[in-house]
């Protein structure tokens, strides 16, 4: 009898301590779990805070800023800093909130006052360098792989410094990784309780960290979008400014026939043409080619362009035209940038064609004599628009005219046609050029340029490489 009560009584008291284990690991589970619940919310509420600091466009040192505040306040550390890796593998403090100790001794000369030891800290933080590898920072740095230090004051590599306010008890060190490139290493220092921090804050403010890289990944995506949204608007308004340059109709002069082609090898070309009626039987015909790309060199078209038509209304004379072009454009072309150009004015009653280039390609004539037809390039001498001076330039320019009879063709011309190349590199060339034309001599402007494309395709230019600019005058029978 006694036996069955000795057994039932350890049998009450087993269970009744089974019970209370049980309830004791309930509790510490139920108290991991509000503390994982209180360490997402952290971490939810530092993405949010991040979020926020992004979509002020903050720059590169105000969102570091934001993140060590952020750090602060989620962790309840006293102080905090972000360390930058520089391109030359040094290591640089970019932001600080609190009295974080700096990673070197400071100098016996530095004396710290009372009233400005946060702003001196901070200036002593931010012109120290360290390469990667040295101390905890340089380590983290180096292997990629947080550290936390529970114990400080026994850790050999810890800075210690005289001012008691800079005593380093506990500290931890994250890295801030980019796509698996370090950008950086946040550090947090000394828990405000006295406390060590713990492995919970170690998860914490690991989190904290790998959130802040995507902090500044997000804001270097931003970023470029923004810039590429700028280019694509410098690149619309560049286009636009173009297309209000070319001509929509061409001019009717009897006895002319006139055809030009535009193809840009990208949204905004370098390339101009412009025909000008300059009376009931003369016109003018022009190429230009602006260096450089973008809304700078539009507008060096534009203003180029509305030089040439105001000056070939007041002069008869290519040359004197490109002269006064030139001496507009002093001293308002930027640093390498220039325009090359061709003018040539047709004169039907006379039947002839006077040229002169400033820099540009030489035009292409076609004609017919006793023994067929003749291609020839019309040389003369020219430097480019906005290079040289006034003198420099009036002494190069040189002028010439030839005749322009019936059945006469002229090409007027960008570079992008004869350097065009085919997959092998080899360019089109001014020989296949005239090729082109000799073969084509006889049928109308828009015929001519027709058979200069269909040559150009014929011997596989690949995908341009520069603009195509052709402007082409055929001196028909009829007319004066």
């Amino acid at each position: 009898m006694l036996f069955f009560v000795l057994g039932g009584m350890l049998g009450a008291a087993l269970v009744y301590a089974l019970y209370w284990r049980a309830q004791r690991e309930a509790a510490r589970l139920e108290e991991q779990n509000l503390l994982l619940m209180e360490e997402r919310q952290i971490v939810l509420d530092y993405m949010h805070t991040m979020v926020d600091a992004v979509g002020e466009r903050l720059t590169r040192d105000e969102l570091f800023q934001r993140i060590v505040h952020a750090a602060v306040l989620s962790t309840g550390a006293l102080s905090a800093c972000i360390f930058e890796k520089g391109a030359d593998n040094m290591m640089r403090g970019v932001a600080v909130e609190g009295l974080f100790p700096p990673h070197r001794p400071i100098p016996d000369t530095a004396r710290l006052q009372l009233g400005s030891r946060a702003k001196f800290i901070e200036q002593v933080l931010k012109s120290e360098s360290f390469p990667v590898g040295e101390g905890i920072v340089g380590r983290v740095a180096a292997t990629g792989r947080g550290e936390l230090i529970a114990d400080a004051p026994s850790d050999p590599r810890i800075v210690r410094h005289d001012d008691p306010a800079l005593t380093v008890r506990s500290v931890i060190a994250a890295p801030i990784m980019v796509r698996k490139n370090l950008i950086g290493v946040l550090c947090v220092c000394n828990a405000a309780d006295g406390l060590p921090f713990s492995e919970t804050d170690y998860s914490l403010v690991a989190a904290l960290a790998e959130q802040a890289g995507l902090a500044v990944h997000n804001q270097d995506f931003i970023a470029l979008q923004v810039e590429k949204q700028r280019l694509d608007l410098d690149l619309s308004l560049a286009s636009d400014i173009q297309k209000t340059l070319l001509p929509q109709a061409m001019p009717v002069v009897p006895g002319l026939d006139l055809d030009a082609r535009y193809v840009a090898a990208q949204k905004v070309s370098g390339d101009l043409y412009d025909v000008i009626r300059l009376g009931d039987t003369r016109v003018g015909l022009a190429v230009a080619d602006v260096s450089g790309k973008g809304i700078g060199a539009s507008l060096l078209m534009a203003i180029s362009r509305t030089l040439l038509r105001v000056h070939a209304a007041r002069h008869e004379s290519p040359a004197r035209v490109l002269s006064e072009i030139n001496r507009a454009l002093q001293g308002d072309v930027r640093d390498g940038m220039f325009v090359t150009m061709i003018y040539a004015v047709v004169d039907v009653a006379r039947g002839t064609v006077s040229y002169a280039r400033a820099g540009h390609e030489k035009a292409l004539l076609a004609r017919r004599d006793n023994a067929g037809t003749v291609c020839e390039y019309l040389a003369s001498e020219g430097l480019p628009l906005g290079l040289a001076d006034e003198m420099t330039f009036d002494a190069a320019i040189e002028e010439k005219t030839v005749g322009f009879e019936a059945g006469a063709t002229i090409v007027l011309y960008s570079d992008g046609l004869t350097e065009a190349a085919n997959a092998t590199g080899v360019e089109f060339g001014s020989a296949r050029l005239a090729d082109a034309l000799h073969a084509a001599h006889g049928a109308s402007a828009a015929g001519v340029n027709n058979a200069i494309f269909a040559a150009l395709e014929k011997f596989g230019a690949r995908q341009l490489r520069d603009d195509y600019t052709i402007c082409t005058a055929v001196r028909t029978s009829g007319g004066p």
